[in-house]
């Protein structure tokens, strides 16, 4: 039991926390403008795209001081920092692009479960992506 605790204490830190509230906020933002565009009758796909887009914007403000801290300070650190998070997002948005229409198209599972699965790999998948590649950390 004690080794169990340590474990939860050592993965559940500060920025894993942060992380988990605002990716669900994300999640929500992004599945809202998606079921807020396929109520007024856009296209599934387009509406995907769209609430990606949005979602992605969202998430870079909220990631880049709430969440890892980044410690870029120059207009050129900052820019680097918005290019690599936005390369990041560019791969998972065409990870959640294809996941979506292989689950809602190809096997044919309702429109809102294939979002919400496929939302859950991607939300793995970014916060990797920013932790690792993304955001400039001080250096010890």
């Amino acid at each position: 039991m004690e080794k169990l605790k340590t474990l939860i204490k050592k993965v559940l830190t500060k920025e894993v926390i942060f992380y988990i509230i605002f990716g669900v906020l994300t999640t929500i933002v992004n599945i809202s403008i998606f079921y807020l565009l396929t109520l007024i009758h856009f296209d599934e796909n387009l509406a995907n795209v769209i609430a990606i887009i949005l979602a992605v914007l969202f998430a870079y403000f909220t990631n880049r001081k709430i969440v890892f801290n980044s410690t870029a300070n120059t207009l050129k650190e900052k820019l680097t920092e918005f290019y690599k998070f936005m390369l990041g997002r560019a791969f998972t948005m065409v990870v959640e692009m294809v996941g979506f229409y292989l689950l809602f198209n190809i096997i044919g599972i309702q429109e809102m479960i294939s979002k919400l699965a496929i939302s859950v790999i991607v939300i793995i998948l970014n916060f990797f992506i920013s932790k690792f590649f993304a955001f400039k950390k001080a250096k010890k």
